[in-house]
């Protein structure tokens, strides 16, 4: 439609985007003057950040769901709204549990945004020009976090913890208005009442936080713990019983025959692997960067900073490169580049200098610069619009998941690899050093496996018609 300000929607977008992203990574630096105040230790004030990670993948599933109920603008404003309650709720928080309680809220608002966004953009834009939209708003997934540490620092030492929430509150607001200014377009969306599958979306439930929570605290106790085996037990429990009542629900919360398009497949093979390999890796960074090569916090964040400044200022041109010659090829090109930084970053060690960690991190910007666009367009570009919501709720979970299995999986391999050479009379030193060698190792061999679903993906980005829904260009 002529009169659709696709500009302001995308500017309404990357603002949520930017919110959620903020306070993914503003809060850490935060958590001992929290715990002081709270009078509570280190591994108890930690579940301020282990609560919002559990509850952010609650309402993804429900995405789709909540689009034929309510519809797009009723949800995203409803996410934005239920995200900044929380924040408020958080700032005013007097003890330990109620600011839990408040970061579950925050998280049930945030989790629900980017699939919701990425919908919203599939369903504005067309397909043309969407894979350089998706790098526009990518960008927002990189500002919020980059900048939420140094924020987080300042707002924390000059007016107290409470403001890291606080900040968000006035952008919420702001978002908010904005929505009902440019998403109005939105309401003439038509509204499906669906019924709801209890049981079905409490085994989901039940298994991403279980997944989530068992990779989390293996960290601690040990993968093989029987507190964990448990966990991560129940868990694969709860999927198989999902995949169970999924297929029999002629409404389910997630469309398992997505998975019968090899190109939507593919796309998601790509995302689960990337998202295991980059996960895992950027949980092994501190501890080279620090642990090994001696780094302090301030330095080490600035030296991935080239990293954020290449991903940043490709994205857009790998997603407009996309819209133009297909995702297939600047994928694989991206792919091949991070299996490289993964190599690179093995050959790190005391010697090295800050011109190889810059290097290093310069590659590997290139690479998720060259990959993240390219690959969320051709996702959405491989269902018909009446499947995008659920493919963009299917593409965010994936990402969830392989990110989770990625740091298990690295710290059972680097924790196994220490152990080795500790028991071969190497020193601890030289035992850690060849450990992280070997788990990037591990993250380059990941990616190059993932080279083989990137081959599949399709050569150009083309939307399936669907005679249920169409494009709102249409």
């Amino acid at each position: 439609m002529r009169d659709t300000n696709r500009t302001g929607i995308l500017i309404v977008v990357i603002m949520g985007t930017i919110m959620a992203g903020i306070d993914s990574s503003i809060v850490n630096i935060s958590l001992p003057v929290m715990s002081k105040q709270f009078n509570c230790t280190l591994a108890e004030i930690e579940w301020v950040i282990t609560v919002y990670m559990l509850s952010f993948s609650v309402l993804m599933p429900l995405t789709n769901w909540l689009k034929n109920r309510i519809g797009f603008f009723n949800l995203y404003i409803g996410a934005i709204s239920l995200f900044t309650l929380g924040s408020l709720l958080c700032a005013l928080s007097t003890s330990l549990d109620s600011l839990l309680v408040a970061r579950v809220i925050q998280a049930l608002g945030g989790g629900a945004m980017a699939p919701t966004s990425m919908a919203i953009i599939s369903y504005v834009f067309p397909a043309r020009v969407r894979g350089m939209v998706l790098g526009w708003w990518g960008l927002g997934n990189l500002v919020g976090p980059a900048i939420g540490p140094t924020l987080g620092g300042i707002l924390t030492e000059k007016f107290g913890w409470p403001s890291i929430f606080y900040i968000n509150i006035p952008i919420g607001i702001i978002t908010v208005i904005m929505a009902y200014q440019y998403l109005g377009i939105l309401r003439k969306q038509p509204k499906i009442k669906l019924p709801f599958d209890l049981i079905g979306f409490t085994a989901l439930t039940i298994f991403l936080v279980g997944l989530q929570y068992g990779v989390a605290r293996a960290e601690v106790v040990g993968i093989t713990s029987p507190e964990i085996l448990a966990v991560l037990g129940t868990a694969v429990l709860s999927l198989v019983v999902f995949i169970v009542i999924d297929k029999r629900k002629q409404n389910p919360i997630i469309d398992l025959d997505l998975f019968k398009n090899y190109a939507f497949v593919s796309c998601i093979l790509v995302t689960v692997s990337r998202a295991a390999a980059l996960f895992g890796g950027l949980f092994l960074m501190p501890f080279l960067l620090q642990e090994q090569m001696g780094y302090s916090e301030s330095v080490s964040g600035l030296l991935i900073l080239p990293n954020s400044v290449f991903m940043a200022g490709l994205m857009p041109f790998a997603g407009r490169w996309s819209d133009k010659h297909g995702s297939r090829e600047i994928s694989i090109i991206g792919i091949i580049l991070l299996a490289v930084s993964m190599y690179l970053f093995s050959l790190l060690s005391m010697g090295s200098t800050m011109t190889d960690v810059i290097i290093t991190m310069t590659v590997r910007g290139i690479g998720m610069g060259c990959l993240l666009a390219p690959l969320n367009s051709a996702t959405l570009s491989a269902v018909r619009p009446s499947e995008v919501t659920m493919a963009s709720s299917i593409s965010t979970l994936m990402q969830q998941v392989g990110g989770a299995i990625g740091i298990a999986v690295l710290a059972i391999v680097t924790q196994a690899a220490f152990n080795k050479h500790v028991l071969e009379g190497y020193s601890s030193l030289e035992s850690h050093q060849q450990a992280l060698k070997e788990g990037f190792h591990i993250s380059m061999i990941i990616l190059l496996v993932t080279l083989i679903p990137a081959w599949f993906m399709p050569r150009r980005n083309v939307v399936l018609k669907d005679v249920k829904e169409q494009h709102i260009d249409t």
